[in-house]
């Protein structure tokens, strides 16, 4: 009897941790748990050339005290430090487009808290690579997951180049989108804001002297964040159709706009490198969490930039995750069982909740023209102004020194 040709017997591979998602976050907890002698696979549908592209094209991050201190536990800052652009001081006023910020403003100054600078920006070209080149024992794998399978003691991820992968946990590193929650069943809760982030580097001609702004103007707010040298990044926030038409333009007619709002304060402005929009909404998923399924950065939560906090809250992710499994693993658990990937969702949702209600509710209150709420604000900024511990007390928050921190972003390892 012919039986045809025997198929050859596939052997799935297997780790304790997949990574679903190259980018930032991704990377950075694949190292983390690597270090910690997890076996890890990352999967990312991306080319490697263009994962590890280095050319300057405008994209930066603003990165708190504690993402700092997670990267140099994780040896990755002191590749960094020298072009990072240091955030000494914060600006924030209310204004109108022409007429300039109002007198009642409220300014952060670094020397009110002992750690530092209040944070550091961080160029895209410089931090990409940095984490790649800290990989390590990290399996790349150059393809998505594009299913999955529970099973009582792992979980089987289907790739997109054909390949099994079974481990123990599988982690969604793959934005508000992501596939791996959507399979996992867990849904979100959100909105959209109607508006669009404007974001490119711009040169000018006064240094910055490590000075960030905030400008909130009735459209949107606009950021000036401090880069190395005499260069800014921009996060300009405008209504959906005006933000699509500003992106249809070149960059002459593109800086004539943004001039009259940037002010004259640095000198004349040039635009350097890329130019990017991205929608901007809410949403966060209902869970963390699933039976070997956890979700981190944007996968869990994308809020409003206008704290500049969704990497950092991304980094609070990996630092927490990193720590919940490493403790499980040296106890003898089951880092995939729910019950503990439950303790890792318990250590972050008040947190990204409150951040949450933060943005939502700062955006909503400054993003308008009502005269009285105009008066409310500027009241408000000016009291904060003249209260040395709410103010100490705010920095200390945007800096990511409050509340229950993991040890990698207290700059140790877990």
């Amino acid at each position: 009897m012919d039986n045809g040709s025997a198929r050859p017997i596939v052997h799935p591979m297997t780790y304790d941790v997949l990574i679903g998602g190259g980018g930032l976050t991704g990377t950075a907890l694949a190292i983390a748990l690597s270090q910690s002698g997890l076996s890890v696979a990352l999967a990312d549908p991306r080319p490697a050339t263009e994962r590890g592209a280095q050319g300057f094209d405008g994209r930066s991050y603003a990165l708190s005290v504690g993402s700092r201190n997670l990267l140099r536990a994780l040896g990755l800052w002191e590749a960094l430090a020298d072009t990072a652009g240091p955030i000494l001081d914060i600006r924030i006023s209310d204004g109108r487009v022409g007429e300039g910020p109002s007198p009642l403003t409220l300014h952060f100054d670094h020397t009110e808290i002992e750690e530092g600078p209040m944070g550091h920006m961080v160029e895209d070209r410089h931090l990409r690579p940095a984490l790649l080149d800290a990989l390590g024992d990290v399996t790349v794998i150059e393809a998505g997951v594009t299913a999955q399978t529970e099973a009582d003691d792992r979980i089987d991820a289907l790739l997109s180049n054909g390949d099994t992968v079974s481990v123990r946990v599988l982690i969604a590193c793959d934005g508000k989108t992501s596939g791996i929650a959507k399979r996992a069943g867990i849904r979100r809760t959100g909105w959209e804001y109607g508006q669009a982030a404007l974001v490119a580097a711009i040169e000018h001609e006064q240094p910055h002297n490590g000075v960030a702004h905030q400008f909130f103007m009735p459209e949107g707010p606009l950021a000036i964040l401090p880069l190395a040298g005499n260069r800014s990044s921009i996060v300009w926030t405008e209504k959906r159709d005006r933000a699509r038409a500003l992106t249809d333009l070149d960059d002459n007619a593109y800086l004539d706009l943004l001039r009259p709002r940037f002010g004259d304060f640095l000198g004349e402005i040039a635009l350097s490198g890329k130019r990017f929009t991205y929608p901007l909404g809410l949403s966060i998923a209902n869970r963390f969490a699933a039976p070997r399924v956890a979700l981190v950065g944007d996968a869990a939560h994308a809020v409003h930039p206008i704290a500049g906090q969704g990497l950092n809250a991304g980094l609070k992710d990996v630092a927490a995750l990193a720590e919940v499994l490493i403790d499980a693993r040296r106890r003898g658990e089951d880092i995939g069982r729910v019950d503990v990937l439950q303790r890792y969702e318990q250590w972050r949702r008040f947190d990204v909740t409150a951040l949450a209600v933060a943005t939502d509710g700062f955006n909503r209150l400054f993003s308008n023209d009502n005269p009285l709420l105009r008066a409310a604000r500027d009241l408000g900024l000016a009291a904060v102004q003249r209260l040395p511990g709410l103010r100490r007390t705010f920095i200390r928050e945007a800096a990511g020194l409050t509340g229950d921190r993991p040890k990698l972003l207290q700059g140790q390892r877990p």
